[in-house]
């Protein structure tokens, strides 16, 4: 009985630091598209709220950590149990760098708006929210993949990587372009490359956190392999 009651409370505590890192992931996904908004928008307002939520998620993160160092310390769990502990860890400290991420997104819209933003900007500012969109829909795919411990959905995940690195690509070649044609814009350009890599970011941590997906399920080391290795490897 003992033995069933303390396997009970462990599958509670689980389950409730689950619960919390899927809050922690919404919490910045809504922090990234608040950073967006303040960018396309050019919003000093929106641009403070992403700030200003930036200490709500590393307390989140430092409180999850905490947790998982007792539930670890006390349950000393195994095999597939650690490797969820291990992974939730790796997962709020990429979660907490996509909160990093919008940070620097919004810090960025601040500097524009307050030296003075070219309408030229928002052709540009467009083609960004593309990007946006790309990186913020792996992100929530990669959170839906955690709750499920999809390995599918993970894997989906990985195959689309790709497509927000192109995507920066363009955008950078763009931007260059738009300084040579007008090199009143530089300094704004590059501001915007430096927002396009951190988008280009969110996109690698959503990756991570489906390679943290599979090792938890399968039990397998992803990191480092193409696509192609990966599927055999987890098939």
């Amino acid at each position: 009985m003992t033995d069933k009651h303390l396997s009970t409370q462990f599958d509670a505590e689980l389950s409730g630091i689950s619960t919390r890192v899927l809050e922690m992931g919404g919490m910045v996904e809504s922090q990234l598209a608040q950073a967006i908004y303040a960018l396309t928008h050019f919003s000093n307002e929106t641009a403070a709220q992403v700030l200003a939520r930036e200490d709500q998620v590393n307390r989140m993160e430092i409180e999850i950590d905490s947790d998982l160092s007792t539930i670890i310390a006390r349950r000393q769990p195994t095999a597939r149990d650690l490797r969820l502990l291990i992974a939730i860890s790796k997962t709020i400290a990429n979660l907490e760098r996509v909160g990093d991420e919008a940070a620097r997104i919004a810090r960025t819209v601040q500097r524009l708006i307050n030296t003075g933003v070219s309408s030229r900007l928002r052709l540009p500012v467009a083609d960004l929210s593309f990007e946006s969109d790309l990186a913020t829909a792996q992100l929530r795919k990669a959170l839906d993949a955690f709750a499920r411990l999809d390995t599918e959905r993970a894997l989906e995940i990985l195959r689309q990587d790709d497509q927000i690195d192109q995507e920066f690509e363009g955008l950078v070649r763009k931007l260059i372009t738009f300084m040579m044609e007008d090199p009143r814009t530089i300094s704004s350009s590059i501001d915007l490359i430096f927002v396009a890599k951190a988008i280009e970011r969110v996109g690698d941590h959503a990756k991570n956190l489906a390679e943290v997906i599979i090792y938890v399920v399968k039990g397998t080391d992803v990191r480092h392999n193409p696509v192609s290795t990966v599927e055999t490897m987890v098939r």
